[in-house]
């Protein structure tokens, strides 16, 4: 109960650091964020788990060429547990943000929030080892942007857990939303490529993944989501001026509206199909 009641005390601290803009914006694009990628973490889990039942994993280097490789199966079981939890992760992680469920139903928020770390820790444990053991198939600039994305998970979730056990709840909630930014990077990095890809007919980028483009996606995949959420956090501090909200709210708003749009596009052409080809077949 007292756990519970300083929950409470915090998340109303909180609600009361922010004006309405700032509340509005970043629900919002929670909203969007979580939508947008329970959508393609199902994607993910329809599309790499049918190619698994059907017996036909070299599917999966439709995406990124040389993923499987029958010859390295230590490198294929790491990079089919980092798909596989990576899946449950963009399904599970909004939820662990959302202020009712926190509040109303604590033991879900708990035992969800366990398995959303574990599998979070086998995400990054299971790419971090496909990486050591195989290596991308960009080279080294890919290898060093993936290698750091995997060591930056694995902290956040160790970090997310560690504020939890101290019951530092603003300390906890900072770094489940950094490890929240991370989480969703794999669902970025391909709504960043597609968006290249309508804009600019591949510029940049070669089938090796070693083009300037691709070095640069090595990084923008989950850099910018943290820097993001990096002015959400001061944004919410009693200390923080109206301009940093403002600021704040104006560029979780622009994004959110990017990512509808966005969104829009891939689920219709690519992500719902899928999603509906697997449940059907």
């Amino acid at each position: 109960m007292t756990v519970m009641a300083e929950s409470a005390s915090d998340s109303r601290q909180l609600a009361s650091n922010g004006d309405a803009l700032y509340r509005f914006s970043s629900q919002a694009l929670l909203a969007i964020v979580w939508t947008s990628s329970f959508i393609f973490g199902l994607y993910i889990l329809a599309n790499y788990a049918a190619a698994y039942f059907e017996n036909d994993l070299l599917r999966w280097n439709n995406v990124l060429p040389e993923i499987y490789d029958p010859s390295q199966p230590k490198a294929s079981i790491g990079i089919g547990l980092h798909f596989a939890a990576g899946g449950f992760i963009l399904v599970l992680g909004g939820m662990q943000l959302i202020d009712s469920i926190r509040s109303n139903y604590p033991r879900v928020h708990h035992w969800t929030g366990r398995l959303y770390i574990f599998l979070s820790m086998v995400a990054a444990i299971g790419g971090l080892s496909f990486i050591a053991i195989k290596g991308t198939v960009g080279g080294l600039v890919m290898d060093i942007g993936f290698s750091l994305y995997g060591v930056l998970m694995f902290v956040a979730a160790v970090q997310t857990v560690r504020y939890a056990m101290a019951r530092q709840l603003l300390n906890h909630q900072a770094w489940a939303w950094r490890l929240y930014a991370l989480a969703i990077g794999s669902w970025l990095y391909r709504m960043d490529y597609g968006l290249w890809l309508i804009l600019t007919d591949w510029v940049g980028h070669t089938e090796e993944f070693n083009g300037w483009f691709d070095h640069i996606m090595a990084f923008l995949f989950y850099i910018p989501n943290l820097l993001i959420v990096e002015l959400m956090i001061r944004a919410r501090s009693q200390e923080s001026s109206k301009r940093l909200r403002t600021t704040a709210s104006v560029t979780m708003l622009g994004c959110g509206l990017l990512l509808i749009i966005a969104t829009w596009g891939f689920a219709r052409v690519a992500w719902l199909p899928a999603i509906a080809d697997f449940l059907l077949s």
